[in-house]
């Protein structure tokens, strides 16, 4: 009979298309990953691997057998996400994903209502981009994706995994205070033409959408200077070194030096919740996406400050 846990790390190098790939997603060495595929091909008696330059690749029986391993794979958590259902509890372990201004302004009430309404529920959190997140969540190393997108820029959903919307989030810029449209009550992108701009590093999603942005409304200014954390971006405003446009979501308070001013039209972003569909009816993952509808619901977006 044939391995699970050999099919397991089978379909997680199919996945990630290496060892090393493998052996991050499933936690352990790349030895062990070896081992597990050297004895899995032992069992099933023909080869699953062959070198490929410096990599490997799967055979066509590889292939065949890594299918085959995901669906069998998915049908393991709809049991176990069945027998979770028909006890009933909210126990056990839970994986949450969520980029960082969702992991700052939504994800630490949702985890403490977690702690306090299920206390046998071990809720842990781990701040991860969209893309990767959903790498994660497709091999099973997260149960639940805290994802963004924009109505212009919509995010691909693999297939088998389900979707639920939770807010709708605000972008405002973030201007030096002495500037001349610092007090306005609104201000147009048009008017910005020729400000510098603070935003994302490159890797990140945000800034693929501030460029994108930036060019739609005709401007071919650079995005002079990036940082991942909102606070070093306000601190470059504040200097001086341009504006940057900044969501309402996990918004601290305005550093001096700064002013916030609403965007006409008004950019948003569309923040949602993915999950596995085999874990739809696992208790841990609705008392989780309720605590997390919950709370975005009560989050107060209508101020630019």
């Amino acid at each position: 009979m044939l391995n699970l846990e050999r099919l397991r790390t089978l379909h997680a190098v199919s996945t990630t298309g290496s060892v090393r790939g493998a052996a991050e997603a499933l936690h352990v060495t790349t030895s062990a990953v070896s081992q597990q595929l050297s004895r899995l091909e032992r069992e099933v008696g023909q080869r699953l691997l062959e070198r490929q330059g410096r990599g490997i690749r799967l055979t066509d029986v590889g292939d065949l057998l890594a299918e085959h391993a995901g669906r069998l794979l998915r049908q393991v958590e709809l049991v176990e996400t069945d027998l979770a259902d028909h006890r009933g509890a909210v126990t056990g372990t839970l994986s949450v994903a969520a980029f960082a201004t969702a992991a700052r302004g939504l994800l630490p009430p949702v985890l403490h209502s977690l702690r306090h309404r299920y206390p046998s529920l071990a809720a842990r959190l781990v701040e991860l981009e969209p893309v990767e997140s959903i790498t994660q969540l497709r091999h099973a190393d997260v149960d639940i994706a805290v994802v963004q997108d924009w109505p212009e820029e919509p995010l691909a959903v693999p297939e088998g995994i389900s979707c639920a919307p939770l807010l709708e989030d605000v972008l405002d810029v973030a201007l030096p205070a002495p500037h001349p449209f610092a007090d306005r009550p609104a201000v147009t992108l048009d008017e910005l033409r020729d400000e510098d701009w603070v935003g994302w590093p490159s890797d990140e999603m945000c800034h693929g959408w501030l460029r994108n942005t930036l060019r739609r409304n005709g401007i071919d200014r650079p995005i002079r200077h990036t940082a991942s954390e909102h606070s070093t971006q306000l601190a470059l405003v504040a200097a001086g070194l341009g504006a940057a446009i900044i969501p309402r979501l996990g918004r601290g308070p305005a550093l001096e030096g700064v002013r916030f001013v609403p965007l006409l039209p008004a950019p948003r972003r569309r923040v949602f919740a993915l999950w596995r569909n085999g874990s739809t009816n696992r208790p841990a993952c609705r008392a989780a996406l309720r605590a997390l509808q919950e709370t975005a619901q009560q989050c107060d977006l209508g101020r630019p400050e």
